[in-house]
């Protein structure tokens, strides 16, 4: 850690923050009386990259919106390096948010835009965002509004990318990105982690492209953190079981089982609850079979609406 001359604490180029760089603890957030987050405990670490998952509304820019210090929490706490974000620069020039652009009054030209960014950002790495906007076909020399919302998209995540800052928060930022520059896009997040570690958030919808990316899931449902787990972890619990109706419902009825379907007299649910080798044997000697669950189903299984869930989660 090194100081800077108001004597807040900044995060030193290179230096790998190992634990609790955003510790949250009870963090709660309402709009007016509706509580958008609520009672939010974890401790995020780095370098890391975390997938941060939600429905519509379930809080994730909200939470964003916080670490950035855009908004001010009200109940709970929310310290990042240890200091309150909200109004404190020592710990807001070294966190940057990247959600969907607005650039719609932006009349300057690309190279303009950066230069104007990099005034604000001391350790932007200029030619490395200029060497993104090559891979991506940005011109320089084109005003920013007369991009394609795709071409807007990527110069919103290449600032991010190339903004050197120890916690980068990505917000949607593949937003009107067509399949393959959205590949580039992930490409490009990956080589910047693996050039500079750090803290980094992305928030998406698209979990089956992006899983590859996580080191850790957080999943939030109606304002709550329902899931904290490495990505490792995650998928290891998940899984479905298939076959004869009565046989899975008697295996499955002590687990969390998130979804069930039928066709005629089988059975397959999907369960998020780690299965031991004794009882998975057991299961193949009664005629059952046994798959993994992709993070994408686990991620829309987990975030039902309330009144469709099966069994034991119920409970929970």
């Amino acid at each position: 850690m090194q100081r800077d001359e108001k004597g807040k604490e900044s995060i030193e180029h290179g230096e790998e923050e190992k634990s609790g760089v955003i510790e949250l603890e009870n963090l709660t957030y309402r709009y007016e009386v509706e509580a958008v987050l609520q009672g939010i405990t974890t401790s995020l670490s780095s370098p890391k990259i975390y997938g941060l998952m939600g429905r519509n509304g379930a809080g994730k820019t909200t939470l964003l919106s916080l670490i950035n210090a855009y908004i001010k929490n009200e109940e709970g706490s929310l310290k990042v390096w240890g200091e309150t974000p909200f109004e404190n620069p020592g710990v807001t020039a070294n966190v940057s948010y990247h959600g969907k652009p607005n650039f719609k009054e932006e009349r300057n030209k690309v190279a303009e835009h950066l230069a104007f960014y990099q005034r604000y950002r001391p350790n932007f790495e200029i030619d490395y965002a200029k060497e993104l906007l090559e891979d991506f076909d940005i011109p320089l020399e084109k005003t920013v509004k007369k991009l394609s919302q795709g071409k807007q998209s990527a110069l919103n995540g290449i600032l991010g990318l190339a903004a050197g800052t120890p916690v980068t928060l990505l917000d949607e930022v593949y937003v009107g990105m067509d399949a393959p520059s959205r590949t580039r896009m992930y490409k490009a997040i990956l080589d910047a982690q693996m050039r500079r570690p750090r803290l980094m958030i992305l928030s998406t919808h698209l979990v089956s492209e992006m899983e590859y990316l996580f080191d850790h899931i957080l999943i939030l449902k109606d304002g709550k953190l329902m899931i904290d787990a490495p990505v490792d972890e995650v998928l290891e619990k998940g899984y479905a079981v298939s076959g004869e109706k009565s046989k899975v419902q008697e295996f499955t009825k002590d687990l969390w089982v998130l979804h069930r379907e039928e066709l005629g007299p089988v059975q397959k649910a999907v369960v998020y609850e780690k299965i031991m080798d004794a009882d998975r044997q057991r299961g193949l000697e009664e005629g059952l079979e046994f798959e993994e669950a992709s993070l994408q189903d686990l991620f829309i299984h987990l975030t039902e609406p309330k009144g469709k869930s099966h069994g034991k989660e119920e409970a929970k």
